[in-house]
């Protein structure tokens, strides 16, 4: 078996990274504390999708808001509500470049008239609109978009090259989607996501926008903003194996938690919890069971592990934003989310799965994520 490949080494001289402003909106309902209270709740939010017709559907069941919302609306407001909680000023948003994690170029896309059809043009629309930086850039890479935008911002700010940054990322379920996945037979018969659970029948759409702050910690001290979590460590890392199944030995999300934790100067016994990628799905959650034990060893059968997508669904590229946004808003509440739907222990996936809301204030937590293609990514996230 390939032994993952070693990890960084911490630079000491690089900046510290933090969060200092986040905001989000997912069928819990619009704001950070709606999801925090969700999460909290430890209720699915599944239901029957009214959006749009899923009678000709297997599945008919995803977590969406009510209503006909504006991915634009949407964005615009969670983009607003970080910045502000960031204390960014009208010049500190003109000076703050956005990385936009989206599905493709969404409908009304071409916000631009001088520029129809120009690649970017919606991100560039929202930063307009929104009063950001002219200097944008779009991550449409499947279900680590957003990740790999956080990574790219932590990395920048780390090692000088930005002061701050904005990530915003959303998907709002729509019919075309939905009807791949249910005809690919990867939705939830069953109607519930139950990660690394036996029986586990396959993952649930779910709504998903959410924005952060990335900043270096003197720049945030140097305008009074209070940060609300650290980003210690961040690792990426292919497979290469195929196109839409992983890896079964979780090699590559192996090699991005082995980065992640180098880059944090962190050994694994020191990780708290683990927001895991869990999408549902029985070859997914098997592969990433097995990348957990090779990066963590011995720590991955005891270290608590959920994955909020069993709460919240499956975004697609806002999941990993959402699912950082969480494991953020749970470090500060000192509580770890329960991991629904469990039934029971899967030979294929020996870990401590949390089968509770349980309380806690891990000082490290992990977050995870795996995408078609091969592509993983990992974040290590601490307390403020």
């Amino acid at each position: 078996m390939t032994e993952p490949r070693p990890a960084p080494a911490s630079r000491p001289d690089r900046a510290q990274v933090v969060v200092t402003g986040l905001s989000a909106v997912s069928a819990y309902g619009r704001g950070a504390a709606a999801l925090a209270a969700g999460l909290r709740s430890g209720r699915p939010a599944f239901a029957p999708v009214t959006r749009f017709d899923v009678s000709a559907r297997r599945v008919g069941v995803g977590a969406l808001l009510p209503g006909a919302p504006v991915l634009l609306d949407e964005l615009l407001t969670v983009v607003d509500e970080a910045a502000g909680q960031a204390g960014l000023s009208a010049s500190d948003r003109a000076s703050t470049p956005l990385l936009l994690a989206v599905h493709g170029e969404p409908d009304g896309a071409r916000g631009l008239p001088d520029r129809p059809g120009r690649t970017g043009a919606f991100t560039q629309s929202v930063a307009e609109k929104a009063g950001l930086s002219g200097g944008v850039r779009t991550y449409t890479s499947a279900c680590v978009a957003a990740s790999t935008a956080v990574a790219d911002a932590a990395a920048a700010v780390a090692a000088g090259d930005a002061e701050r940054l904005l990530v915003a990322a959303g998907y709002l379920v729509e019919a075309d989607q939905f009807a791949l996945f249910d005809a690919g037979r990867a939705l939830a018969a069953d109607g519930a996501v139950r990660p690394f659970s036996a029986g586990r029948k396959g993952l649930l759409l779910g709504d998903g926008v959410a924005a952060v702050v990335v900043e270096s910690a003197r720049a945030a001290q140097a305008r009074g903003a209070t940060p609300l979590a650290r980003l210690h460590g961040w690792g990426r890392a292919g497979d290469g194996y195929h196109v839409v199944q992983p890896r079964p030995d979780g090699a590559g999300l192996a090699r991005a938690i082995d980065a992640a934790l180098g880059r944090a100067a962190l050994a694994p016994a020191q990780i708290g919890y683990v927001n895991a990628h869990g999408s549902g799905s029985a070859q997914s959650d098997a592969a990433e069971s097995a990348a957990l034990r090779r990066a963590l060893g011995e720590h991955a059968a005891t270290v608590p592990i959920s994955s909020t997508k069993s709460l919240h669904g499956q975004a697609l590229e806002a999941s990993p934003l959402l699912e950082l946004v969480a494991t953020v808003l749970s470090l500060r509440e000192g509580f770890l989310p329960v991991n629904a739907g469990y039934l029971g222990p899967d030979p294929d996936c020996p870990l401590h799965v949390l089968t509770e809301t349980t309380p806690a204030r891990p000082d490290y937590a992990l977050s995870l994520n795996a995408a078609f293609g091969g592509a993983n990514t990992a974040l290590v996230v601490g307390a403020a």
